[in-house]
């Protein structure tokens, strides 16, 4: 692999994100529409009557019980951040994340996404908070209409150039979507186009224009379309299989082989058997880790706004859920490097 320049500044925030084996353990908790929908299904709320106190504590929980169990947290600069600061252990790094939630709809179909910056932040304030790397959510297709597909890239540049001014990492999300006339979020149609969207945009965003250090990315298929997950292993509703998994060991190949940085895979919201093994494949075949959220704490938004009940799971059941994850990763990643290290300083 052809060895990537970085400056040292960048180089201490990335290895801050890492264990002491120099792997990706991260906890997402920078949720903000999602989690609002979610606990609003728990209370028989609306989402938009889910107000600032609730999401401010159930991240504070969420981040007390469970990131000492991470290499780092993300969380959001405007619920997570301030309310648990104090909760977050000296030896665990901080990820902020810089997008507002949500996205402008637009394009030729109406259904394509531009992704917003969080108003009233910019990477100045991310450096004062003392985060130790920038994180942006970016919503993505590269057969998008033009004027979308230039505009997500001016965001990603922008942040970029940020990051690069005032010295510390940047991770990139992308997340793709549904936008087309034959397509849904559960369908095998754009199960199929699943792999070949997350390499183009794992191809274009690796490109060193853009300044990004570590990749956010989404497993590279939908393994409840995968041949041998099919009969309803996760869910239970059985589906017309698209690719077998000797393919999707490949597609996770693929991905190692085009990205010239470290890439580790976010969870998506799927549930926690899926999430395992959707990072027992990448991280056996080229991914550095994982940054992960609802995967792993989601069941404990059912007990809210009980927040002893809620804690008492996350520290009992969801502790045990989480505990056994984090081993069953570190194990997996003893045999990977973090790849960013092989690097020229500058």
């Amino acid at each position: 692999m052809e060895k990537v320049k970085i400056s040292s500044g960048k180089l201490r925030g990335i290895r801050m994100l890492a264990d002491k084996e120099g792997k990706f353990r991260m906890l997402a908790t920078d949720q903000r529409g999602s989690l609002r929908r979610m606990l609003g299904g728990v209370m028989g709320k609306d989402s938009g009557e889910i107000g600032f106190k609730d999401l401010a504590t159930f991240k504070k929980s969420v981040i007390k019980i469970l990131s000492p169990y991470s290499s780092a947290t993300l969380t959001d600069p405007i619920y997570g951040y301030p309310y648990a600061a104090k909760y977050l252990p000296r030896n665990v790094g901080l990820l902020l994340a810089t997008e507002q939630t949500g996205a402008e709809l637009g394009g030729k179909s109406g259904k394509e996404r531009k992704s917003r910056l969080q108003p009233g932040w910019d990477i100045s304030k991310t450096k004062r908070a003392g985060a130790n790397a920038v994180k942006l959510l970016i919503y993505y297709r590269g057969d998008a209409s033009p004027e979308v597909v230039q505009y997500q890239k001016d965001t990603i540049l922008k942040i970029g150039e940020g990051c690069e001014e005032y010295d510390l990492p940047y991770v990139l999300e992308i997340v793709s979507y549904p936008f087309k006339e034959d397509e849904d979020k559960d369908n095998p149609t754009f199960a199929k186009r699943k792999p070949e969207i997350v390499m183009d945009y794992t191809r274009q965003f690796s490109k060193p224009e853009y300044k990004v250090n570590i990749l956010k990315i989404e497993f590279p298929a939908n393994l409840k379309y995968c041949k041998e997950f099919s009969n309803g292993e996760f869910d239970g509703k059985k589906r017309e299989p698209t690719y077998n998994l000797s393919e999707v060991k490949e597609y996770c190949k693929e991905l190692a082989n085009i990205s010239s940085v470290p890439w580790v895979i976010l969870s998506a919201g799927v549930d926690i058997k899926e999430f395992l093994v959707n990072v027992k494949l990448a991280t056996e075949n080229g991914a550095s880790g994982f940054l992960g959220g609802r995967a792993i704490w989601q069941d404990a938004a059912k007990y809210y706004p009980d927040v002893e009940k809620m804690e008492e799971w996350l520290s009992t059941s969801g502790g045990i859920i989480s505990t056994n994850f984090m081993r069953h990763l570190r194990m997996l990643l003893l045999i990977l490097t973090i790849r960013v290290l092989k690097v020229l300083l500058i």
